[in-house]
């Protein structure tokens, strides 16, 4: 169940030019899992944004988002101390109870963030994950350190060569022979259909839809499964391996 809040922003930083993280001070009961997010109203503007939750605990939520049009613009020029009116709790997020042990994460630009979460719950569940992640080039690059300070393998991939492997997250799994028993995935689509092709393991995967509402009353994000029609507000973002129609 999601719920709607004031949240007090405590930090608003760039971490690359244009990537940003913000720290909200506020009720965090309602998120349950990693992968989930959170839908921000912006004065000016009639929807909201729907940001992913990087990391939370009992008083905070982190996000991290891409300054790229009027929305998140406005959010980076927000200082600490001003509040937000956020419905937080959203959508049904990445499950950590399966039966794998050494599962692979795989974060594509923006799509990093829910990943951060999910490994701390994937570490104190006793798995051993494995990290690629994937940008265009160097200076895009962000979080790698603070993966690396979990005790994890982390891999990266830049398109133009500039940091870590040449290439794409599955060249990186292809060149290095990563062993894995699982995959959990959120980036661009054209990323996540390259690691269903490329890996026949079982995982989950988070999609990216344009959402009016954010909790499943305006059908805006619906999509085709194999098991019937879902919204991916709340049915999703995140989709089974098995579910997926391309």
């Amino acid at each position: 169940m999601s719920k709607r809040g004031t949240y007090v922003i405590t930090e608003n930083s760039s971490l690359t030019p244009t990537v940003w993280r913000m720290r909200l001070a506020g009720d965090t009961q309602c998120v349950k899992r990693p992968g989930q997010f959170i839908n921000i109203a912006l004065d000016g503007l009639f929807l909201r944004r729907p940001i992913s939750v990087c990391d939370y605990d009992s008083q905070s939520i982190t996000i991290i988002y891409k300054v790229v049009g009027r929305g998140t613009r406005q959010m980076s020029r927000m200082q600490c101390g001003e509040s937000l009116d956020c419905l937080v709790g959203l959508g049904n997020g990445f499950s950590v109870e399966t039966a794998s042990q050494r599962p692979l994460l795989v974060g594509g630009g923006v799509g990093l963030p829910p990943m951060y979460n999910l490994c701390k719950q994937l570490i104190a569940a006793g798995k051993k994950p494995l990290l690629v992640m994937g940008f265009n080039t160097a200076g895009e690059v962000f979080y790698r350190s603070e993966f690396e300070q979990l005790g994890i393998d982390v891999f990266c991939a830049t398109a133009d060569g500039t940091e870590g492997a040449q290439g794409f997250v599955t060249d990186v799994i292809r060149t290095f022979d990563l062993k894995f028993d699982y995959i959990y995935a959120c980036g661009p689509l054209p990323m996540l259909r390259a690691l269903y092709n490329a890996s026949e393991v079982d995982g989950e995967f988070s999609f990216e839809e344009r959402m009016g509402c954010g909790f499943g009353a305006c059908m805006g994000c619906t999509c085709r499964t194999k098991y019937g029609n879902k919204r991916i507000c709340v049915d999703g973002p995140v989709l089974k391996r098995e579910e997926i129609i391309w």
